[in-house]
């Protein structure tokens, strides 16, 4: 599947690459984001049967759509998938969007490999972003669980915004906070 509204469905880098979301990978998304469940915004353990749904009524038709809700990729390296992102709560009005990503759970877990393939990850979808979609405002929110992901996001550009006390997300016991960060074209 390709979305209609791009011009270039493949953006590389090296031997890692975009494309649109592949069905083949969404089993493996799913257990990635089960697996690491206290980093995102997911308050329970996705189903096959929810993933699925997920991909058939939302994905799939964004593929065809001029102005979709959300643009998701899978990321490969060696065309394999190694994790997942794209642009999620997109307002066309305003030309905004949130930045999600996600990376295999052995990968996560590696802080060189993270740092590695997370910046490569923010290169090519920013690189897509400034060729062809355009949008002038891509923000991010990320628990203060995670600061190499915050100094990555840093480090390709985002600039922090505000911190807040999350009322939803419970990690071991503590309250967590959000942390924001915006990118500007």
């Amino acid at each position: 599947m390709e979305y209609s509204f791009l011009q270039n469905n493949r953006y590389c880098l090296n031997e890692y690459c975009l494309v649109p979301l592949r069905e083949q990978d969404v089993e493996l998304i799913r257990k990635w984001r089960n697996d690491q469940i206290h980093v995102l915004r997911q308050k329970k353990p996705l189903t096959e049967k929810e993933q699925h749904n997920y991909f058939s009524q939302v994905i799939l038709k964004s593929f065809s759509e001029d102005k979709p809700k959300c643009i998701l990729f899978s990321f490969l390296f060696k065309n394999n998938c190694i994790g997942y992102g794209g642009f999620v709560n997109i307002n066309w009005n305003i030309k905004s969007a949130e930045l999600s990503f996600l990376l295999d759970t052995k990968h996560a877990q590696k802080a060189k490999i993270y740092q590695k393939e997370f910046s490569i990850f923010l290169e090519l979808i920013l690189g897509l972003n400034t060729e062809e979609i355009k949008f002038e405002v891509i923000a991010t929110e990320t628990y203060d669980i995670r600061p190499l992901h915050i100094k990555i996001l840093e480090d390709s550009g985002f600039k922090y915004i505000k911190r807040t006390r999350s009322l939803k997300k419970n990690i071991d016991g503590k309250i967590v906070d959000s942390i924001f960060h915006e990118y500007t074209n």
